[in-house]
């Protein structure tokens, strides 16, 4: 990997950080094992003792993976989220999200780091990513005026997950999503009878 260069010393720590994180995730990903510090510093171009600069020990390590693999998840789908025109489509982009990160491996790769890392950060960060994903939601529904939104946003989540078994049993994403997309489009659309802001039918996420 070409050295990292930035502007401070700052920024070049939290590059060579990033790097070493996203290497480490990579790793896992393949071997389902905790990464070595040997392996690690070969993947990221580093020098072995480079590493210790940055992680104490391999469990230094796995608590910064935690740390990260679980807000990233978060910050997608409310980017997402955010990014959609009303809010009938903020829970399809809820729920394309969610898709998209399993399609991508991301489920995979918690399921691994959840086998393998510190059971109490493991727990702690999967809550933490599970409250910061519900809220949203939560938030639409209710806008959108469902009379039980506790109910129904474990309704929509049983359908994400679903979803996330047929992509990781091998089923494409884009055929997951047209299923899921005709089985939840028509009632979310059904909460906003006036339609998207010019008075049209709700838009759909896209392809």
């Amino acid at each position: 990997m070409p050295r990292i260069s930035a502007p401070t010393v700052a920024l070049h720590r939290s590059a060579q950080q990033r790097a070493l994180l996203d290497a480490a995730r990579s790793l896992l990903a393949e071997t389902g094992r905790p990464p070595t510090f040997a392996a690690l510093a070969e993947r990221a171009g580093l020098a072995r003792p480079s590493v210790y600069q940055y992680f104490r020990s391999a469990e230094d390590l796995l608590h910064a993976m935690v740390q990260d693999v679980f807000p990233r998840w978060s910050a997608t789908v409310a980017r997402a989220m955010d990014e959609a025109p009303d809010e009938p489509a903020r829970v399809l982009a809820y729920m394309r999200a969610n898709l998209q990160l399993v399609a991508e491996g991301e489920h995979a790769l918690a399921t691994a780091l959840a086998s393998v890392g510190p059971a109490g950060a493991v727990e702690e960060g999967s809550r933490a990513m599970h409250d910061e994903l519900l809220q949203p939601l939560a938030d639409t529904l209710e806008t959108l005026g469902v009379h039980d939104v506790t109910r129904c946003a474990e309704l929509i989540n049983a359908v994400v997950h679903s979803g996330s078994r047929m992509i990781e049993s091998g089923v494409p994403l884009g055929q997951v999503w047209t299923s899921v997309e005709e089985l939840v489009a028509p009632f979310v659309e059904r909460l906003a009878p006036h339609g998207g802001p010019n008075g049209e039918a709700s838009g759909s996420v896209q392809e």
